[in-house]
Parts: structure tokens; sequence; C-alpha cells
């Protein structure tokens, strides 16, 4: 069963994947996908907020981090990593409880992404605001470096996401049936 939609002017099939036995979402991958990426990465910064630097959560907002931060001309991006890794000094954590994944994650930052960030107009993105667990993720680390957050940014709203007006998103995805009829 797929989703079929158009975003930021590409049309696209999602597959249905089964969340529990009535729900459904639509898998949206950017991973591979140059095109739909850089489509997403311009019009998303059309709609963005003056900022310093854009933060996602490892791994799926990662390539849309990337190309905004080049289509804006910045050198930098932040990626809050599942774990510390053993170049990472002073690394601070929370957790996060995705919908998309069937245990607690970890995001941490190092001393040098806080330095990034210190004092900053920060951008939050990623690929699908749903429940917003991973949003509230980004924003604690974001508040305990001293970041200021000028923007919550995804290229979908998934289900009562949508209906936020704390978030800027590029198109509504809507929740699913096991039939693959909308909820």
């Amino acid at each position: 069963m797929f989703h079929e939609m158009t975003i930021a002017g590409c049309k696209r099939q999602l597959p249905l994947c089964k969340i529990t036995d009535d729900l459904y979402i639509g898998a949206f991958i950017m991973f591979s996908d140059v095109e739909i990426t850089e489509a997403c990465a311009k019009e998303l910064l059309k709609i963005a907020p003056a900022f310093d630097i854009i933060i996602t959560a490892e791994s799926k907002g990662i390539p849309l981090a990337y190309e905004m931060a080049r289509q804006a001309g910045m050198n930098d991006y932040i990626v809050a990593r599942k774990g510390p890794k053993l170049y990472m000094k002073n690394v601070v954590t929370t957790e996060v409880d995705s919908i998309t994944t069937d245990h607690i994650q970890t995001l941490c930052l190092g001393q040098d992404e806080i330095d990034k960030m210190q004092g900053k107009r920060i951008l939050i993105v990623d690929d699908v605001i749903s429940t917003g667990e991973s949003l509230k993720s980004l924003e604690v680390l974001v508040n305990q470096v001293g970041g200021e957050i000028v923007g919550r940014m995804a290229v979908l709203a998934e289900g009562e996401a949508a209906d936020r007006d704390d978030i800027l998103f590029l198109e509504k995805l809507p929740l699913f049936n096991a039939d693959g009829s909308v909820k």
C-alpha cells in the first residue's frame, strides 16, 4: 500500500507502514533522493525565519539539514547524535521516544556543537514531525547549551502535528487505517 503525494513539486509514493493494528503511517524517506532533498530545502528556506545555524536529529533529517545549509551559503549545521562518540567532549544528552523507533533513544551534542550554538539563533529541522517527541528533545538540547530557538520546520507534518501553530512545514501527511484509507 502506498500514499501518493506531491511534495515541493515532486510526486512520490510513500509506503504505508504498520505502527499498530489500526494505525499506519506513510514513510517519507529522503535518503538517496537528491531531487526531493534539494526541492524541499529550497521551499523550506523560502519560509524560514532568520537563523545562524541549523540542527537536526540523527539520522533522517541529515540530508535536509545539509542541503538547507548549503543552499543558505553556510558551512555548518549540527546533528544531534544518537550516542556519544569518542571524539565528543563535554557531552550533553537527552532522551527521545520517537514513533518510528521501537525503543527510547539518546540524543547528544559535544563541545564543538555547543560552542557553535551558544548565543546563536537556532533553526530546528526534520523530515517529518509527528508526535513531536524528537522536536521536544532537540529543544531540550538547544536550551541546555544556550541557543535561541527561532523556528521549527519539517517537510511534512503528520496527523495532529499539522494543526500545530509553532511549526512550519510544506505538506500535511495524514495517518492511515489498516486498509490504507485516511483516518
